[in-house]
């Protein structure tokens, strides 16, 4: 009998420029950027995805695609309400990523953890007609808040937790040389029991996510290798050597699920999208021109369609119950 492929779920998380202008310290973006991910970025993944009919898992954070949808221009909002809602006529997902996307929702109040992922719910409702099924927090952190507000409102998953000690090093050493120099970051440092939390799907503790329970929604940790839990996300497999990328991939095939986070800006351009120097300084794969980065995400596609069977994070979850 033939062994039974492992599952990858690729998602994509569409944060704003803004975010990265608060995790740099940067202060306030230039406006005309405001929903370059949304309008620039998206349509270059999507297409990249679609062409290889790979399902993806699309994390909205709320606030944009309100504001992309009250866009003046009639034209311009129609096509964004209907980038949109396209993904998910064509079979992927979108999953709800706040309405704001504080980097500080584990720390907010039990009604200010509702607010932001009730609105976000709604605009996700609004768009496709049908409830979420996912979240994902902004800033890898999860809070017993989060989780019990998610059971309530039904959902199936959670794809918050990051277990990968490494990056979180590498994080405070970045937040601690921002502060120095008085340009404090908007990121938080997440709750360290979370750095030992499984790393394969699991359900959680309802009172403390990092650790096996019995709560009515599964855990879908974002991917890490095993033994050294080094991250195996898009932005670090892009901007990693060419003879590392496949080393990293194959690792994960002893994985339950391979939880392929992106981000949105991993497709942008910063020449064509005319994004500021300054964030390019401190972003590496706005370094690289996106026709190479295209490249080697088609190159990892390649190495992931012969060993993987692709699933949005909505079916991963509802294996992982039924394995459970």
């Amino acid at each position: 009998m033939t062994e039974p492929r492992p599952t990858c779920a690729i998602s994509i998380d569409l944060d704003g420029i803004a975010c990265y202008y608060r995790i740099h310290g940067l202060g306030e973006p230039p406006v005309e950027l405001e929903h370059v991910i949304l309008e620039r970025a998206l349509p270059r993944a999507a297409r990249l995805f679609a062409a290889r009919r790979v399902p993806v898992t699309w994390f909205v954070v709320g606030r944009d695609a309100d504001a992309a949808l009250a866009v003046p221009d009639r034209a311009a909002r129609a096509a964004s309400a209907e980038r949109l809602r396209a993904l998910a006529e064509r079979g992927d997902e979108l999953g709800n990523h706040s309405y704001s996307h504080p980097y500080e929702l584990a720390r907010l109040s039990p009604a200010e953890v509702a607010g932001e992922l009730d609105g976000c719910d709604r605009v996700l409702r609004a768009i496709t007609g049908r409830p979420a099924r996912g979240f994902r927090a902004p800033g890898y952190d999860l809070s017993p808040a989060m989780l019990d507000h998610l059971a309530r409102l039904g959902y199936r998953y959670d794809s918050s937790l990051f277990p990968a000690p490494g990056y979180y090093a590498a994080k405070a050493a970045v937040m601690a040389a921002l502060a120095a120099v008085g340009r404090p970051s908007g990121a938080v440092m997440t709750n360290p029991r979370a750095l030992g939390a499984p790393a394969d799907p699991y359900r959680p503790a309802m009172t403390a996510p990092w650790r096996r329970g019995q709560a009515p929604l599964v855990e879908l940790p974002i991917a890490v290798t095993p033994w050294l839990r080094l991250p195996a996300i898009g932005t670090s497999l892009i901007i990693a050597p060419a003879a590392l990328r496949p080393r990293l991939i194959r690792a994960m095939a002893r994985r339950r699920l391979f939880n392929f986070e992106l981000h949105g800006i991993d497709f942008a351009d910063a020449e064509q999208d005319g994004i500021p120097g300054e964030l390019v300084a401190r972003q590496p794969d706005l370094r690289i021109p996106i026709a190479e980065k295209l490249a080697r995400l088609e190159q990892l596609l390649d190495q992931l369609a012969a060993g993987w069977r692709f699933a949005t994070l909505a079916d991963a979850a509802a294996e992982a119950q039924r394995t459970e």
